[in-house]
């Protein structure tokens, strides 16, 4: 038996190298098991991944500097510790800023007002996240559980749903019970799924999905979801499609989501940066890297500097032969203009395109070197395309907590779930959502404090009751438009009186979602790179999406095992998406949970045999058997002579497998 894989292309391999390849693409070709193939399906996650494999190339001595203290830098600390054997002393993350974690913040105190700046939504699949996770110890629990153990302990515990995802009419919940597509609208996302990558590039979302179909409840749920604008990428959409098909059926109420105890500052890169500064990692803050001096010779690139800014001294980092440089590309939250109760941010300055000084100016350098490291500017050149605003509200008890507790799934001083994920104004000229996560939000938060997360998609459009767009308001006029979609604008100035409000206008939040096509993100290891490896949301990976944390770890351990030489891949993105009972529970979802054409079929064929369980229940009352031959005639017309041949062959199978 001979394996059917194709080999992965030149630009996934390190050059002047016989490494296997790392970076795996599930969706290249048939994959069979054969002789002369001893390594797992090209998406297959599990134990039998956890091996820890011997460096191919040496270790000792190397030393290897991280640029970027978000996730994506962690990870990568990480992985050259836990899989590729450095000592943590060999390791050196610096970042512009004066504390780890990136765009994963959370800070601020009861008094002044607490600020997050946005949240990710997770699923059970992220699994090179939770690869990490498991392996660092729990903030809460006693020694020997980890993050992992103490994730599951709060979720299993407290299942996530919302009773409230979809609003309207001031403080009326809308039907959001199914995705509400009509049979044409459900035929635009099965066209989408089966389109090929390649032929997506730079096309927006508004150009082929109709009008109707961005009115829909379908619509609203994904764009609030996942913060997609209308003129951003289509490629992008379909990609989270094909990531998220197993957790369709539970988009309308959130029920496929499971949140941390804490804001994500807390509950992952707190555990994180102690383990890794337990091991030896060194941080140094208040440090911009904005450029690398590189030889090239016989097409390799070889880093050989680091240049930088410490505060406002120009310094340079030395690399050694065998040294390593990661690097995030661009930054989400770069230029962030901040506002709070009185005061509006200042949109001037989040318009104006990023500069030497910010973060993207590394990767606007290196793109200057060679194509292969992409075009920034596709991504940081329009600020206006990839801007939106969050508020963080601190709240003491008001009427604006009695209105919550209305919407929440159980009380919110319980510290069970509460709002189960945004809520979404399908009315509001912003597209303006709100959510209460599990309280405390913050380790230290007083018992009486609640702290919400308010953001909008739309920059430029008039308030509904505040005529204003979001980034000219103040704090309070932004908590004057939500209570005014939440019905008790009446109530303002008591609600005024009990709450802070901070805001936070980022100009390349969604900068990643901007229309790209093929070659305007890099590789992860760009093509001839020796010695770096690019981290984070601006680089280009096979399959999977973006704007989540999981892709930030794929790309770190992407990044770790080509440079440090180590003989194991990294799966594809999990297989669910090929799961013919994931396939057919989406159908269904997508048919406004329904029975899809041709599903009675199915029943029909498969009722009592092994494989019987793979279909969704029908209907209360309704029988595979009474509906089967209707079903083949709305497909065949009524009288065909076809209709009474297939039904009678069902029936002959059928009996064949009793005998």
């Amino acid at each position: 038996m001979e394996t059917i894989v194709s080999d992965q292309t030149d630009n996934l391999r390190p050059s002047a190298s016989s490494a296997p390849v790392i970076e795996v693409d599930a969706g290249e070709a048939f994959w069979r098991k054969g002789p002369k193939d001893t390594l797992p399906p090209p998406d297959m996650m599990g134990p039998y991944m956890r091996n820890r494999p011997l460096p191919v190339t040496k270790i000792e001595g190397r030393k290897a500097w991280i640029i970027g203290s978000g996730i994506a830098g962690l990870a990568a600390a990480f992985y050259m510790i836990r899989d590729g054997g450095m000592k943590g002393e060999d390791i050196t993350i610096i970042d512009t800023m004066d504390v780890a974690g990136g765009s994963l913040d959370g800070a601020g105190n009861p008094d002044d007002g607490y600020i997050i700046r946005g949240g990710r939504e997770m699923n059970w699949n992220y699994d090179n996240f939770w690869d990490i996770f498991q392996d660092v110890p729990a903030r809460e629990l006693p020694e020997g559980y980890s993050v992992l153990d103490e994730y599951r302990l709060v979720n299993d515990n407290d299942p996530n749903w919302s009773k409230a995802r979809l609003m309207h009419k001031q403080g009326e919940i809308r039907d959001f019970s199914t995705l509400g597509l009509s049979k044409s609208q459900q035929w635009e996302i099965i066209k989408l799924l089966l389109m090929r990558k390649e032929d997506l590039n730079d096309v927006t979302i508004d150009s082929y999905f109709s009008k109707g179909f961005l009115e829909t409840n379908f619509w609203y749920l994904w764009r609030s979801m996942f913060a997609f604008e209308n003129w951003q990428s289509l490629l992008e959409v379909k990609l989270y499609m094909h990531r998220f098909l197993d957790a369709i059926d539970g988009l309308t109420d959130m029920s496929a989501l499971v949140f941390p105890k804490y804001n994500q500052y807390d509950s992952f890169v707190v555990p994180l940066i102690n383990l890794l500064k337990a091991k030896g990692v060194k941080v140094q803050f208040n440090t911009r890297a904005y450029d690398l001096a590189m030889t090239e010779e016989d097409g390799e690139r070889t880093v050989t500097e680091i240049l930088c800014k410490v505060g406002d001294k120009d310094e340079t980092i030395p690399l050694g032969p065998d040294d390593v440089v990661f690097a995030l590309t661009g930054s989400m939250t770069e230029g962030t203009a901040y506002g709070d109760m009185d005061k509006a941010p200042d949109l001037q300055r989040s318009l104006t395109p990023p500069d030497e000084g910010s973060d993207w100016a590394l990767w606007q350098n290196l793109a200057k070197k060679s194509s292969v490291f992409g075009k920034p500017e596709k991504f940081c050149g329009n600020p206006a395309g990839s801007m939106w605003e969050s508020a963080t509200l601190t709240c003491k008890p008001s009427p604006f907590v009695d209105k919550l507790k209305e919407l929440s799934v159980n009380d919110p001083y319980s510290g069970k779930t509460v709002t189960g994920g945004i809520i979404t104004f399908t009315d509001s000229n912003w597209v303006m959502s709100v959510t209460c996560n599990r309280q405390p939000h913050f380790p230290t938060q007083p018992d009486d404090v609640l702290v919400l997360w308010v953001y909008a998609l739309l920059m430029d459009k008039d308030g509904n009751y505040v005529k204003k767009p979001m980034p000219a308001c103040t704090g309070r006029e932004v908590l004057t438009e939500l209570c005014y979609h939440l019905g008790i604008v009446d109530q303002i100035d008591e609600i005024a009186a009990h709450t802070k409000v901070r805001l936070a206008l980022m100009p390349y939040i969604t900068a990643q979602f901007m229309p790209r096509a093929a070659g305007d993100r890099p590789r992860v290891v760009p093509e001839g790179c020796t010695n770096l490896a690019l981290l984070g949301q601006f680089v280009e990976t096979n399959n999977d999406i973006i704007f989540t944390m999981e892709s930030s770890v794929r790309t770190a351990r992407i990044g770790v095992y080509r440079l440090l030489g180590l003989p194991k891949q990294v799966a594809d993105i999990s297989p669910t998406q090929y799961d013919i009972r994931n396939i057919l529970k989406g159908a269904r979802a997508l048919n406004n949970n329904e029975p899809f054409p041709g599903e009675r079929l199915l029943h029909r064929l498969l009722d009592k045999t092994y494989y019987a369980h793979i279909l969704p229940p029908l209907p209360e009352k309704e029988s595979a058997v009474a509906h089967a031959e209707s079903e083949l005639s709305a497909l065949l017309g009524k009288g065909n002579h076809a209709v009474t041949t297939l039904v009678g062959w069902l029936e002959q199978f059928r009996s064949g497998l009793k005998k």
